[in-house]
């Protein structure tokens, strides 16, 4: 038998042998029992814990203090850029153009901090809560190794449109671990 033949026919009968071996435990799972299926909307139980208000409260406050010093930014650049109209029509060539370029630093000055500010909120919000999210996280994946899932899908993810009447939502359960009433 010519060599590609033979190579053609170990590849098919490794092929052939994966997928009795995928058939054979597939269906070794589904007659050991039913699977258990659960389902989890991941957004309500952040909102549940008690944890969530505290980093949202300090969020809120972290914001407001950027909010605070954009603001008295901006009236800074206002109050020169008032007291340069008023003071134009007087000014010689040099203090204008010293003045024009003032206004145009501070200006420059607020729009990268705005930028700043924005990026910094979001590091911000991502410290406060990643450790309430991954608390949930790992109550949910506790839950579903104590409880005997096969999956837990979130709905809130939208990645779950349909589930049916025999998969349990496990929010009772994980809100127990986590001690949420």
């Amino acid at each position: 038998m010519p060599k590609i033949c033979r190579l053609y026919i170990m590849r098919n009968l490794v092929k052939f042998i994966i997928v009795i071996t995928l058939v054979f435990s597939v269906y070794s799972v589904f007659s050991q029992g039913k699977m258990k299926f659960g389902h989890i909307n991941s957004s309500e139980l952040v909102k549940m814990m008690p944890e969530r208000d505290s980093a949202q409260k300090s969020l809120q406050s972290y914001g407001k203090e950027l909010e605070d010093q954009l603001s008295t930014m901006q009236a800074e650049l206002e109050s020169k850029y008032s007291d340069f109209t008023k003071q134009e029509p007087t000014m010689n060539e040099v203090v204008k153009a010293t003045r024009q370029k003032e206004l145009q630093d501070l200006n420059t000055r607020i729009e990268e901090f705005k930028s700043s500010a924005q990026d910094n909120y979001q590091k911000k919000q991502t410290e406060l809560l990643q450790p309430i999210i991954d608390k949930a996280n790992k109550a949910i994946q506790d839950v579903g190794k104590e409880k005997g899932f096969f999956y837990i899908f979130d709905v809130s993810a939208g990645a779950v449109v349909y589930f049916s009447t025999d998969s349990e939502d496990v929010m009772p359960l994980v809100k127990t671990k986590l001690g949420i009433k």
